[in-house]
Order: C-alpha cells, then sequence, then structure tokens
C-alpha cells in the first residue's frame, strides 16, 4: 500500500536510481540527456507503490505530489455527485501526474491504478524551480499537456460523432499503441483488466450495448477485447475504421 492508513499520506521509498531508470529501454520514449537526468534525480523524492483500484490522486484534494509513471497503467476519472462516473483517460510509463489541474486549486479528479503501479515522485512546491531553471524540461511538459489534450480532443470527437464500434476501435488503438510504445503490450497484445463497466464509463455506452459492440468488433476481425487483454490482428484497419490519423500517435515521447 502507498498510503499510510492514519495519515492519508503517500509513503515514498528510495526506489531505484535515476541512472537505472525503468523508462530508459522504452522505445517509444525520448530520453532525457545525461545532465537533465541528473537534475530530475536531484528533482525527485523518491518511489511510490499502488495496488491495482488504489487511488493516487483523490477528487477534491490537494495533493503534495506530482509524478511520473514509471511502470503500471492508471486512469484518470470524474465522479459526479449522484454517483455517476466518467473515464477521462488512461496514463502510461512516462507519463506525468498532477498538472490536469490548477496548481494551488483542489483537483477536479482522481487516479486510479488500473494495474499494480509504481511512481516517480516529485514535490510539488519545487514545481516552480524546475519551470525557471530547466526551460528544456519546461517544454517538454508543454509537449505532454499539448499531446493529452490531443488525446482529449480524439475522446471528444469519439463521444460526439463516432458511432459505438468507432468508438471502441479508436479506444482500443490508443491503449493498444501506448502499451506498444512503452513495452507494455509483448506480441501486440495488451495484457490489461478492464470492466465492460470501465468501457462504458469511457465511451458513454450502456453496458448492454458495450457488450454488443465488444462482439460485433471481434465478429469483424478488427478488435479482440476480453476481460483480460486487447488484441487489435490489424492496426491500419482497426485505425482506418475508427478514422484516426497517425499523426495522433506520434512518439517519441519525453518524460520526466
Amino acid at each position: 500500500m502507498a498510503r499510510d492508513d492514519e495519515t492519508g499520506e503517500i509513503s515514498v521509498n528510495a526506489g531505484s536510481r535515476c541512472a537505472d531508470c525503468p523508462l530508459a529501454t522504452c522505445e517509444g520514449l525520448r530520453q532525457p540527456p545525461p545532465d537533465l537526468r541528473g537534475w530530475i534525480a536531484a528533482f525527485r523524492q523518491g518511489e511510490a507503490q499502488f495496488l491495482r483500484g488504489e487511488q493516487v490522486i483523490t477528487q477534491g484534494a490537494r495533493p503534495r505530489n506530482l509524478y511520473t509513471v514509471l511502470s503500471g497503467i492508471l486512469m484518470r476519472t470524474r465522479l459526479l455527485e449522484d454517483g455517476r462516473r466518467q473515464i477521462i483517460n488512461f496514463m502510461f510509463p512516462g507519463d506525468f501526474i498532477g498538472l490536469q489541474a490548477a496548481l494551488d486549486d483542489e483537483m477536479s479528479h482522481s487516479v486510479e491504478a488500473v494495474t499494480s503501479a509504481t511512481l516517480c515522485v516529485f514535490p510539488r512546491d519545487r514545481f516552480f524551480d524546475l519551470v525557471t531553471s530547466q526551460p528544456r524540461l519546461s517544454f517538454d511538459l508543454t509537449w505532454l499537456a499539448a499531446h493529452e489534450e490531443a488525446a482529449l480532443e480524439e475522446h471528444i470527437v469519439s463521444l460526439g460523432q463516432r458511432n459505438a464500434r468507432e468508438r471502441m476501435a479508436a479506444l482500443a488503438v490508443f491503449l493498444v499503441q501506448r502499451a506498444i510504445d512503452t513495452g507494455f503490450a509483448p506480441g501486440g497484445v495488451l495484457a490489461m483488466t478492464v470492466t465492460q463497466g470501465q468501457i462504458a464509463d469511457m465511451l458513454g455506452l450502456s453496458l448492454v450495448h458495450t457488450n454488443r459492440t465488444l462482439q460485433a468488433l471481434r465478429r469483424m476481425g478488427l478488435v479482440d477485447w476480453t476481460l483480460t487483454s486487447i488484441r487489435i490482428p490489424d492496426m491500419v484497419a482497426a485505425r482506418d475504421f475508427a478514422g484516426i490519423e497517425s499523426s495522433a500517435l506520434a512518439s517519441p515521447r519525453p518524460y520526466i
């Protein structure tokens, strides 16, 4: 457990050295130069581990930390007052967590571990040191924010204009491609437990419609999505079916 049961604070351990960062072997990530890696090592506090289903950030809280995903997959969610939930997006190794809301405001969403996850921890109150002293890292953060906005734009297009099959194919393409880029999909298969309820929460579909759509995509040979894995036999065909431009999945990505 990464959270202290009495204080609610994140438990941070020393973890691996930045020189042995597990992200260094990810082909889909652009590696920081040695001088910046040294600065990142001085900036970080350590690592935190989370179990599947554990919350990293709670909606309405003012977290003290920022994070880089070292391993695992997480999801960002928004809970309405009546209990309905919208899954906003999924986060993979290299993604930066904590700047999706104003630095001095409450978080408008939660972040939950979809798999067991390890995060690199940075102190939130030192963020301005990063911005003022490391312009290259500031540029990388801006790049990440811009590409997250592009991914959210793609999701808005899905919710507003794509039909159910196209929505689901677009989501599968996004998840599998990100997993391939970060070494999470050996053989092109993403081992990830996602319930039909979670898919429905992401795509704005009923459970019945979600189930029928999954079966339809499987019959069409476009996406084989089970409870524990996602497989896309032909990525180009699935991308074309969903109407996704290849530039929307551009890599490599920087990380901090």
